[in-house]
């Protein structure tokens, strides 16, 4: 059965009560009981997400199994919240803070789903096996854009490539940096690429995203050798069942910083968002928006088309262009 969707007035409701959480939370110093079930309330970080439940971890750096109150609508990794201890030793998660950035996939149309919260950089994990997809990576990048988050391509996997393979694909991957885009080409296995790996995610929120079987958990086993067994311990200590379940995870790295795991995609659509928005991302056409000769120019058949015409003249990437069009067909805009 689907979630009933809350309707404007009730989201409204939700976030001044989730508001005035937050403060009364901030003002108390002491964080006073409200109840005799309902502990003090604590600020948190959420680190995993269970299915139904998530781990919060407290200031302490401690974490805490906990469910979260009704309405209070999606609480991802990353998020920051508000939450109290029970008194089944279980806490509940009654307000979210303000988020400072949030990535969001779609899961159905008209529908998206966060996948972190207060996030500096999206990774974008992409390997010649089992394929490179530049249009999966340019969805990634117009989510990106339209987040306002920063974006790294994160090319795995090529201990797997010959010297000529590597150039091979180092050609196709050029678009992104002439864009201005970082490439990182990076090897989970040897370890080529991880000083600069290291780098890059120094003192940053970092959620790794990409399609299923390009090595993400594999990075993060690189970059936390030992992580994948304290997973499994807390895992079983918080009775939360086999961490396989979990839908995303949150790392905290030796160098400052957090990395998220998010869960393998096969696609990556963008039926949220509207076509200027998906335009936009794309962020070398930017300046030839609006320049087109009919302003409801779909730029793929109109005369008179600016962009189409850029495309064809070599002054824009006809691959971009083209991804572009695919992009705008599949979400029927």
């Amino acid at each position: 059965m689907s979630k009933r969707r809350l309707t404007h007035k009730q989201l409204r409701q939700t976030k001044q009560n989730q508001r005035k959480r937050v403060e009364h939370a901030s003002k108390s110093s002491t964080h006073s009981t409200q109840s005799e079930t309902l502990g003090p309330a604590q600020f948190g970080i959420v680190t995993s997400n269970f299915g139904q439940n998530l781990v919060v971890q407290d200031e302490q750096h401690h974490s805490h199994r906990c469910n979260v109150r009704q309405n209070l609508g999606s609480v991802v990794c990353g998020d920051e919240v508000v939450w109290h201890q029970l008194a089944t030793e279980e806490g509940i998660v009654t307000a979210i803070r303000p988020r400072r950035s949030l990535l969001e996939r779609p899961v159905h149309r008209g529908d998206a789903k966060p996948v972190a919260a207060n996030i500096d950089q999206v990774l974008i994990v992409t390997a010649p096996v089992p394929s490179l997809q530049k249009t999966l990576i340019d969805r990634y990048l117009v989510a990106s854009e339209i987040a306002g988050i920063n974006a790294v391509i994160l090319v795995n996997k090529i201990d797997l490539l010959s010297a000529k393979e590597l150039d091979a694909l180092k050609g196709q991957i050029e678009t992104y940096q002439d864009l201005g885009y970082s490439v990182l080409y990076f090897s989970a296995k040897s370890g080529v690429g991880s000083k600069e790996l290291v780098q890059i995610l120094k003192s940053k929120n970092s959620v790794l995203a990409g399609q299923s079987g390009v090595g993400k958990s594999s990075t993060i086993k690189f970059l936390l050798p030992d992580q994948e067994i304290q997973i499994g311990e807390l895992a079983d200590r918080l009775n939360l069942g086999k961490h396989t379940t979990t839908t995303s995870q949150l790392f905290h790295l030796e160098h400052g910083g957090a990395i998220i795991d998010s869960p393998g995609v096969r696609d990556f659509g963008l039926w949220q968002y509207p076509k200027e928005k998906i335009l936009w991302g794309f962020k070398e056409f930017r300046d030839v928006l609006g320049m087109c000769k009919y302003r409801n120019c779909t730029h793929h058949h109109e005369p008179g088309c600016k962009l189409r015409e850029k495309a064809e003249s070599g002054e824009l990437s006809a691959e971009r262009y083209q991804s572009l069009l695919k992009i705008l067909t599949q979400v029927n805009l």
